[in-house]
């Protein structure tokens, strides 16, 4: 039951619905997703923790930065379930329309620099 509770709580927010599906494109960094919510980066890392909790996302780092993925093939039932679920729901939406065009912008910038601009705001 945890598991439900968890994925269910993770998925209570536009936002997150937001990086779920921009991440259905593949990894992204956390600047990358920085830019795209166009939230505070503290704002977004917590948005990241509670979907890494939910076991939704999987993250790693390298360096300074944090990259974040959707989970691998071995995930739950329920995460599987929820971000199939999520995908076709989401799939039509105005605003993950924009959001794509959003990232396909920010993934032509040099994420290095992306990143280094941030840390200085």
């Amino acid at each position: 039951m945890r598991d439900v509770l968890d994925v269910t709580k993770a998925l209570a927010d536009g936002n997150r619905l937001r990086v779920l599906m921009a991440l259905a494109g593949g990894e992204l960094c956390v600047c990358q997703i920085v830019e795209l919510l166009q939230l505070a980066p503290s704002t977004t890392s917590k948005h990241m923790s509670i979907l890494r909790q939910a076991r939704l996302v999987e993250s790693r780092k390298e360096g300074r930065w944090m990259y974040y993925r959707l989970p691998d093939r071995e995930a739950p039932k329920v995460v599987k379930d929820a971000l199939a679920w999520v995908r076709r729901h989401l799939a039509e939406s105005p605003q993950i329309g924009r959001d794509k065009k959003e990232l396909a912008k920010i993934l032509s910038m040099d994420p290095e620099q992306l990143c280094k601009g941030q840390c200085k705001s």
